[in-house]
């Protein structure tokens, strides 16, 4: 009898905010392909529509230079001080502690079935996770990338992590890769909702609000990464349910890396402008993470709001991600309930909304 599993997937995190686990940690994230492409590796991706000619990249021995000789001598360091600045003595990162969590709660949406979750970098790892669970007897997985919009940065790396393991196995395990949902109707009640949640215990009324997603490099959304198309869909959506006129808002980019021009606007920008403009009391909404991590409670929460403090601004607030809320938990019920159809005790099945 077929036993089916659900595996989330998520980015992944240090096991300690020190340099000397920043050092592995870095060196596995920035030594992916999807996430840093290089010449040998670009030309071998298949582009949707017509053939394209390779765009020119850094070649591989020259990142591999750079990242020796440069990064990973002095960014472990850097990365560590910030990472203690969000770490908790008892739950470690929020990432980890909102991973945890969320597992947990949707174990018991499907008390029947094995729910566990995989980090992409650093562990426990995708592939331990998934050989523990085919050990246990699980025979159909479905697998949660925990990225909302889509990027080869984020998802098809979540399923590469998959599909090397697979390259392992004599009896390969049938797998559904749950889709983007960036705009699936309960992943867009559930942010709104965390955002009304939010706003509404502010003691002060935001003035702007800016929505920030995770930047990537322009050459890879020129050579056909939708990432960028879905971030203003998941905006448009929000905006939308939320009822706010175009005056009110912003979407922006953060969190860039290197010296390559990224998708624009930059959020620190933006908030500088604001500020620049008179605009005192900003919020920042941040609907490309599911959880929050140090790209949204250190380098918004405090690096950002450094910035809009010095431009002029008076208040910042980082909305928190979905986290735990009820109902982020409960549209990933509907779309893994959507996805497993077939495979999952039956329920009602979540509804996803069309493109």
């Amino acid at each position: 009898m077929s036993k089916t599993g659900i595996l989330l997937i998520q980015l992944g995190t240090p096991d300690a905010p020190t340099a000397a686990a920043l050092r592995p940690y870095l060196r596995q994230f920035l030594f992916d392909p999807r996430v840093v492409e290089t010449a040998a590796d670009t030309a071998k991706y298949i582009h949707p529509g017509p053939p394209r000619k390779a765009r020119p990249s850094v070649a591989r021995w020259k990142w591999s230079a750079i990242m020796n000789l440069f990064v990973l001598t002095f960014r472990p360091k850097d990365s560590a001080a910030k990472y203690a600045r969000i770490w908790d003595a008892k739950t470690g990162s929020p990432l980890m502690h909102h991973t945890i969590r969320q597992t947990e709660l949707l174990q018991t949406r499907f008390p029947n079935t094995t729910v566990r979750f995989g980090m992409m970098v650093g562990n426990p790892s995708v592939e331990s996770v998934t050989r523990e669970m085919l050990a246990a007897g699980v025979d159909r997985i479905v697998a949660v990338p925990m990225f909302p919009q889509y990027s080869s940065t984020t998802t098809a790396s979540a399923t590469d992590a998959l599909a090397k393991l697979m390259l392992k196995l004599r009896v390969v395990p049938a797998l559904r890769i749950v889709p983007p949902y960036y705009d699936h109707s309960g992943y867009i009640d559930a942010v709104a909702a965390t955002v009304q949640d939010d706003l509404a215990a502010l003691p002060w009324v935001p003035e702007h609000v800016v929505f920030s997603f995770h930047g990537i490099p322009q050459k890879y959304a020129q050579r056909g990464d939708p990432y960028a198309t879905h971030c203003v869909r998941t905006t448009r959506a929000l905006v939308a349910k939320l009822g706010w006129e175009r005056s009110y808002w912003t979407q922006t980019y953060q969190s860039r890396f290197g010296r390559d021009p990224w998708l624009k606007p930059y959020t620190d920008d933006v908030l500088e402008s604001l500020a620049n403009r008179g605009m005192k009391r900003v919020a920042v909404v941040l609907p490309g993470f599911t959880a929050d991590c140090l790209e949204t409670v250190d380098e918004i929460g405090r690096e950002s709001e450094e910035a809009f403090h010095h431009a002029g601004g008076e208040q910042l607030r980082a909305v928190p991600c979905l986290n735990e809320h009820p109902k982020w938990i409960d549209a990933l019920e509907a779309i893994v309930r959507h996805d497993g159809q077939g495979w999952l005790p039956s329920a009602e099945c979540g509804v996803r909304s069309a493109e």
